[in-house]
């Protein structure tokens, strides 16, 4: 598999292709190399922890792309590629002389997948764009917005990885089982800012159906009903609150000690909301853990992050068991990505991101004289 990829999408998805057995060979600019190395912190040496987690196990190969002798130098990789990935704006790799037709000729069953922000066509094509210009545009970032005081922003990288790493999987898999039965390559065009309306199914059912579009954290699981909010505790932790179902409500509203007038939250959510907010509030985050767990109700504390990589329930399933290894013999746990331990090539043994340009040489011969 041949990258080009940068940042996140892009090497999300050959991180998890390269953790089931591909070979990854990431295409970087000389001297620099992508820019996720630059990232802080660094670990490990002069690379970013955040380039050593999305490129365990890849070689690297530098190359002046711009350079029509170096680019040469990639003819029998594109001869021998399964797939190849690239993130760049549309037109950028046909003006390399390195687009879908180009691959295609040298090599006819070749995969090509390209990751962009709002795909290969269509007037939006070139606009730039970020993971939180794409939730825009998608409408989800409208449905938990925050006050004008206080915005919330998305705490995850949605576009990124829900709308561009997983879509990408997905089709170059599909790709590769259809051209096994056929024979035939494929052109795959992802578009991480129309990846995201199928997580908005719920909001897009409700709209169109009724015409009473979701709004700002009044719907279902975005904050409007008592059932599924997040509630401050004594000590300013949040208690995850989530018993939709009726079984569920009952059996917190007991655990809890709701006054009686208050559980039909029907009558008036917002009473019922108040209510139940002020006995969590009363009471500490330690207080409400074992009681939410008794009940099995669907509630229960907010980790940090570092409490839920600490959780035993994570570290006995695994988790966190394979390692990255830097080149000065430093470890940390690897990403966890969803490759289960049967698919997983080399078991968690401890595997490094590559150096900028290691595998140059073994992978494409001593480079043409007068170059570096």
């Amino acid at each position: 598999m041949l990258d080009f990829s940068t940042l996140l999408p892009g090497p999300m998805a050959t991180l998890i292709l390269a953790e089931a057995g591909a070979e990854v060979i990431k295409v970087e600019r000389p001297g620099r190399g992508e820019e996720m190395r630059s990232y802080v912190p660094k670990w490990g040496g002069s690379d970013s922890s955040n380039f050593h987690l999305l490129n365990r196990g890849k070689k690297s190969i530098a190359l002046d792309l711009k350079d029509p002798t170096e680019r040469a130098r990639l003819v029998p990789l594109i001869e021998s590629a399964d797939i190849v990935m690239e993130q760049f704006r549309p037109g950028v790799m046909a003006r390399l002389g390195l687009s879908y037709d180009d691959m295609k000729a040298i090599n006819p069953d070749i995969i090509y997948c390209s990751i962009t922000g709002y795909g290969q066509t269509g007037p939006k094509a070139m606009s730039a764009g970020h993971d939180l210009n794409y939730q825009g545009d998608a409408g989800m970032a409208a449905l938990s917005l925050g006050t004008p005081e206080v915005p919330v922003m998305p705490p995850a990288l949605t576009a990124d990885i829900a709308g561009g790493t997983y879509p990408a999987l997905v089709n170059i898999l599909m790709a590769l089982w259809r051209r096994e039965k056929t024979g035939m390559g494929a052109q795959i065009d992802i578009a991480m800012a129309e990846n995201l309306f199928p997580f908005l199914y719920w909001a897009q059912g409700e709209g169109q159906v009724t015409s009473d579009w979701p709004g700002n954290g009044d719907a279902l699981v975005t904050g409007g009903t008592p059932r599924y909010r997040l509630y401050p505790t004594a000590d300013d932790r949040f208690a995850a609150i989530a018993p939709i179902e009726q079984k569920f409500w009952e059996s917190f509203c007991e655990a809890i000690g709701l006054d009686p007038a208050l559980r039909d939250d029907s009558k008036d959510p917002e009473a019922t909301t108040a209510g139940v907010a002020a006995i969590l509030r009363s009471q500490s985050a330690a207080h409400w853990a074992p009681i939410f767990e008794a009940a099995d109700c669907c509630c229960s504390i907010v980790r940090t992050l570092e409490e839920a990589m600490a959780d035993p329930h994570f570290r006995e399933r695994g988790v966190f068991a394979a390692r990255i290894a830097s080149a000065a013999g430093e470890e940390m746990p690897a990403l966890p990505v969803p490759v289960i331990p049967g698919f997983r090539e080399g078991g968690d043994a401890p595997r490094s991101a590559p150096a900028l340009g290691a595998d140059t040489d073994s992978c494409l011969g001593a480079a043409p004289e007068g170059k570096d």
